[in-house]
């Protein structure tokens, strides 16, 4: 058995569910200080909900750039254990595939990016710049304590980053045929309607916020935001949750809540998507509240050292020509890009991530850990 896949079943076996890091990262810190690295445990957070960050670095003999795995150790609940064929945190082989909760969402990346790390330090003690390890307990959760904490500790520091590869299942259908270069932005709204609250039989004496939202949240549905560009697709809207009525069928609801989500471009900005929204509520004559929460701001990594370091790796170990791409979802790269210019992401398929008997292929483990440790080689031999 690999290194690699003796280090994933162990992280594995450990019940890390958000922000439990549950010994991940001390498994991880057993294997590279040894090697010289430096190792700093950030906890972060509230007694009730405490995240464990972990920051290493190993510092070469010349000068170079500062070349950065990050990822998280904590991995989302496992839903009924009865529908699982195994138990999820009892790593399990079965026809060529490693069963657990995390095995793709990233467990393998975190056990691959160290390893990687552990052999490229060994084969080239002397190495230019500087390699680091950025591993968080909170990315599946509020992400409030996590990496975003590390990166402003590092930013009073005055630490610049060059480099930065985040572990996320980015592969569709083979190992190394994406990477993801940008993600799109994300802004969410909590709207309150407000209207008059009464009964059914007497509607001239209430006023429904339900029947005074419907047009507007047409409008919303049909609003073109932006047009996207080469790199990023159109910014999206949608509504998530509905909340009105009190539960009664002959009561007018006195308020409506809408939770709603922007997914958006570098075209757009919250500033903007923010003045639109407000004005077509304006426009329709409405009453409300609105609570606004920014996730992330889009982020974008042109085509450089980093991406041909990497997709040199991923052809030299596949054979696979990979797609830049910044479709998907959030990850902690939107913080990452705030002090570094170039930052990727870069893992195995992500078919069965946060789904019952979720499972990596056990070839692509190895696989994995020699494309992070080539793409090493690349940038700071």
């Amino acid at each position: 058995m690999s290194d690699t896949l003796r280090l994933l079943e162990a992280l594995i076996a450990r019940r890390s569910v958000t922000p439990d890091d549950a010994g991940c990262q001390a498994l991880v810190r057993e294997r590279i200080e040894p090697l010289g690295f430096h190792c700093e445990t950030l906890a972060c957070g509230p007694d009730d909900f405490r995240v464990t960050n972990l920051w290493a670095t190993h510092r070469g003999a010349r000068p170079g750039p500062t070349v950065v795995f990050a990822g998280h150790t904590d991995v989302v609940p496992t839903g009924p254990l009865s529908q699982w064929t195994s138990d999820p945190f009892v790593p399990t082989h079965r026809d060529g595939r490693l069963y657990g909760r995390g095995a793709a969402d990233m467990k393998t990346s975190i056990a691959a990016m160290t390893i990687a790390a552990e052999q490229f330090v060994r084969a080239h003690p002397q190495h230019a710049g500087t390699l680091a390890l950025l591993f968080t307990s909170d990315e599946e959760g509020p992400s409030v304590d996590g990496t975003v904490r590390v990166v402003e500790a590092l930013q009073q520091r005055g630490v610049k980053l060059d480099c930065c590869i985040v572990g996320e299942p980015t592969s569709v259908e083979t190992l190394g045929d994406t990477i993801k270069n940008g993600r799109r932005g994300s802004l969410s709204a909590r709207l309150t309607v407000r209207g008059v609250q009464g009964h059914v039989a007497y509607p001239q004496l209430a006023r429904n916020p339900i029947h005074l939202l419907a047009p507007a949240l047409a409008e919303l549905a049909a609003t073109t935001w932006d047009a996207g560009n080469e790199h990023f697709p159109p910014t999206t809207w949608q509504v998530s949750n509905i909340h009105g009525g009190t539960g009664a069928l002959n009561v007018i609801p006195g308020d409506v809540v809408v939770d709603c989500n922007w997914r958006f471009s570098t075209e757009s900005t919250p500033e903007s998507l923010k003045a639109r929204f407000e004005a077509i509520l304006q426009q329709h004559g409405l009453d409300v509240d609105i609570a606004w929460t920014l996730g992330g701001s889009p982020f974008l990594t042109r085509p450089g050292t980093l991406s041909a370091a990497l997709t040199a790796a991923i052809l030299a170990e596949t054979g696979v020509t990979t797609t830049l791409s910044t479709t998907g979802g959030t990850s902690d790269g939107r913080f990452i890009a705030r002090l570094c210019e170039q930052v990727v992401e870069f893992g195995p398929i992500n078919a069965t991530i946060h789904k019952i008997d979720e499972h990596v292929l056990v070839d692509d483990v190895e696989r994995l850990t020699a494309i992070y440790r080539r793409t090493l080689e690349a940038l700071m031999t």
